[in-house]
C-alpha cells in the first residue's frame, strides 16, 4: 500500500512539472490583473480594404516615420507601391483572395495594418471607363462597393462636381456619387480675392460658403471695388442630395454670398498745394530806317505898295504913293536826310503762384488822351504796358509737367498825331504743357512796314511865281516780339529767397 502511494506521488510530481509552462502565463495574467477580453484589443491601426480585379486603389497613409518597410502575404493577391512625396500607397489587384499587409518602422514595430479582400466583379469595365472620363479630377476615388460603382472624395470646383454627376448619369443603375465640395476650396478662393484686392488692411474670410470682407478701405470707391472683385470669385451653389430631396433647407446667401463689413477710413487732410514759380522774359527787337529827298524852287513876290497923305507948313500937302515888291524863295532848296534806328527791349519778371490759382502781372502806365465832343473837351487816361494772366496746374502728384493757361496783352505808344497818340496792341492767348525748369517760347510777332511818298511839297508860298519841286520819302519799320516762360515747381514760397537776399545784400 505504501509502495503504491509512492508511485502515485511520483506520477503527480511529473505531471505538475509538465504543466508548469502552461500554468505560469495564467499566473502572470492574474498578477497583472488583465483579462482575456482586454488582451484581445488591437494595439495598432487596422483597416479592411475591398479591391476589385483590374482596378487600382490609392490609400492615403497617416503620418509615417522616415524609414518604413512592408511585410505580410499581400503579394499573393496584389502588388503595392509607396510614394513618399504624397504619402500614398497604391494597390494593384492581381488575384482573388484575402491577405494582410503590415507597415513597420525602423525598429520593426508594426505601425499600421491592412486586410485586403480581392474580388472579381463585372463592374470593372464600368470603373475603367469612368476613370478615363474623370481621371484628371484630383481628390476622388472610384471603386466597387456592394455591386455598385461608388465615386467618393472632395473636389475644389463646382464645375468638377457637375462633370462627375454628368458621368454618373450615364450609368444610373450601376454607379453613385458621394463626392462633395472641399472646405479648402473656399479658403483658396478667399486667398485669390485677397490677392486681387491688394490691400493689406482688408481681410477676406470664408465662413459657411460665404465670404466676409473685414478691415479698412481708403475710400467708398475702394470698398465697392473690393465687393465687386469678391462677387466675381463666388462659385456656383451646389445642391446636395438631401437638400434636393427636401431633407435639409439651405439659407439663401445674402448679397450673393459676400458680406461686406469694410469700414472707410476718415479722409486725411489734403496736403498743401504746391508752389509754382513763373519766370518770364519779354524780348522786342526794333529796326527803323528813313530816307528823304526834297528839291524845291518856288520864287514868290510879296506886294509892298503903299499910299499916304501929307500936309504941313514946311511940306506941300498932297497924296504920296510908293510901289514896292519883295521876291522870296529866290534860291532853290535842296534837302536830304537819312536816319537809322535800332532798339532792343528786354524785360524779365518772376511770379510765384499756388498750384491751380491764377496769377497776374501788370506793368504799365497811364497816358492822357483828349477827346472833343458836343459837350466839350475831356481827358481820358489810357493804359499802356504789359498785362499778363497765367494759371499753372501741375499734371499729377508724381509728375513734373505743368499745364499753363496764358493770356498776354502789350499796349505800347508808337507815335503822336494831331488826333492823339497812337497805341499798338499785341495779344497772346494760349495753353501748353511745360516740364518744370524748362523754357518755352509761347508767342512771336514779326512786323515789317514800308512806305514811299513822292512829290509831297511842304511849306509852299501862297502866290508863287514859279513852282518847281521834286521829293521822295522812304520809311521802313521792322519789329519782332517774343515771350519766353519757365515754370519751376517749388517746395515752398520761401525757396530761393536766400539767394535773392544775398544778391541784394538784404538782412532780416
Amino acid at each position: 500500500m505504501i509502495k503504491q502511494n509512492k508511485n502515485l506521488m511520483f506520477f503527480l510530481l511529473i505531471f505538475m512539472l509538465a504543466l508548469a509552462p502552461l500554468v505560469s502565463p495564467l499566473k502572470v495574467y492574474a498578477q497583472e490583473g488583465l483579462t482575456d477580453e482586454e488582451d484581445s484589443k488591437p494595439t495598432r491601426p487596422r483597416k479592411f480594404i475591398t479591391l476589385t480585379l483590374g482596378i487600382e486603389y490609392d490609400e492615403k497613409l497617416p503620418p509615417m516615420p522616415e524609414f518604413i518597410s512592408f511585410k505580410g502575404d499581400f503579394k499573393k493577391v496584389a502588388s503595392a507601391s509607396y510614394s513618399k512625396e504624397i504619402n500614398t500607397l497604391r494597390f494593384t489587384p492581381l488575384k482573388e483572395g484575402i491577405a494582410t499587409l503590415t507597415v513597420h518602422d525602423k525598429a520593426g514595430r508594426i505601425i499600421s495594418e491592412f486586410r485586403l479582400d480581392v474580388k472579381k466583379s463585372k463592374l470593372d469595365a464600368v470603373v475603367r471607363e469612368m476613370q478615363s472620363l474623370l481621371g484628371d479630377i484630383e481628390g476622388i476615388q472610384i471603386r466597387v462597393v456592394n455591386n455598385r460603382v461608388i465615386i467618393d472624395g472632395q473636389v475644389l470646383l463646382p464645375r468638377d462636381l457637375n462633370r462627375i454627376y454628368s458621368v454618373v448619369g450615364q450609368f444610373k443603375d450601376q454607379a453613385d456619387s458621394l463626392v462633395t465640395l472641399s472646405p479648402l476650396a473656399q479658403k483658396k478662393i478667399a486667398e485669390f480675392i485677397s490677392r486681387d484686392i491688394n490691400n493689406p488692411e482688408i481681410e477676406v474670410r470664408a465662413v459657411n460658403d460665404k465670404f466676409v470682407l473685414q478691415g479698412w478701405a481708403s475710400s467708398e470707391d475702394e470698398k465697392a471695388r473690393a465687393e465687386i472683385i469678391a462677387k466675381t470669385y463666388v462659385p456656383d451653389v451646389h445642391i446636395e442630395f438631401a437638400e434636393a430631396e427636401g431633407k435639409i433647407k439651405r439659407r439663401r446667401p445674402a448679397n450673393d454670398g459676400v458680406i461686406n463689413l469694410l469700414q472707410v477710413k476718415p479722409s486725411a487732410p489734403a496736403p498743401p498745394a504746391k508752389i509754382v514759380q513763373l519766370v518770364m522774359h519779354y524780348v522786342e527787337l526794333k529796326k527803323d530806317y528813313a530816307r528823304g529827298f526834297n528839291f524845291q524852287f518856288t520864287p514868290a513876290i510879296e506886294d509892298g505898295s503903299s499910299l499916304s497923305f501929307q500936309s504941313g507948313s514946311d511940306t506941300p500937302g498932297g497924296v504920296t504913293s510908293t510901289i514896292s515888291g519883295t521876291i522870296s524863295n529866290l534860291l532853290p532848296k535842296l534837302n536830304w536826310a537819312k536816319n537809322h534806328g535800332h532798339a532792343r527791349v528786354l524785360e524779365s519778371s518772376s511770379l510765384i503762384v499756388q498750384d491751380g490759382r491764377k496769377g497776374t502781372i501788370n506793368a504799365g502806365s497811364k497816358i492822357p488822351i483828349k477827346n472833343t465832343d458836343a459837350n466839350g473837351t475831356n481827358t481820358q487816361l489810357v493804359d499802356i504796358g504789359l498785362f499778363s494772366t497765367i494759371t499753372p496746374t501741375i499734371v499729377s502728384e508724381r509728375s513734373d509737367s505743368i499745364n499753363l493757361d496764358i493770356n498776354f496783352e502789350i499796349l505800347a505808344l508808337t507815335g503822336n498825331t494831331s488826333q492823339g497818340p497812337l497805341i499798338s496792341k499785341n495779344t497772346i492767348n494760349t495753353a501748353l504743357t511745360v516740364r518744370s525748369g524748362q523754357s518755352a517760347a509761347i508767342g512771336g510777332l514779326i512786323r515789317s512796314n514800308a512806305s514811299t511818298v513822292y512829290n509831297d511839297p511842304k511849306n509852299l508860298p501862297n502866290n508863287p511865281i514859279l513852282k518847281l519841286h521834286a521829293s521822295k520819302d522812304f520809311q521802313r519799320n521792322q519789329s519782332q516780339f517774343v515771350v519766353f516762360i519757365t515754370p519751376i515747381i517749388k517746395s515752398s514760397a520761401s525757396a530761393g529767397s536766400e539767394k535773392i537776399k544775398k544778391k541784394f545784400r538784404l538782412r532780416d
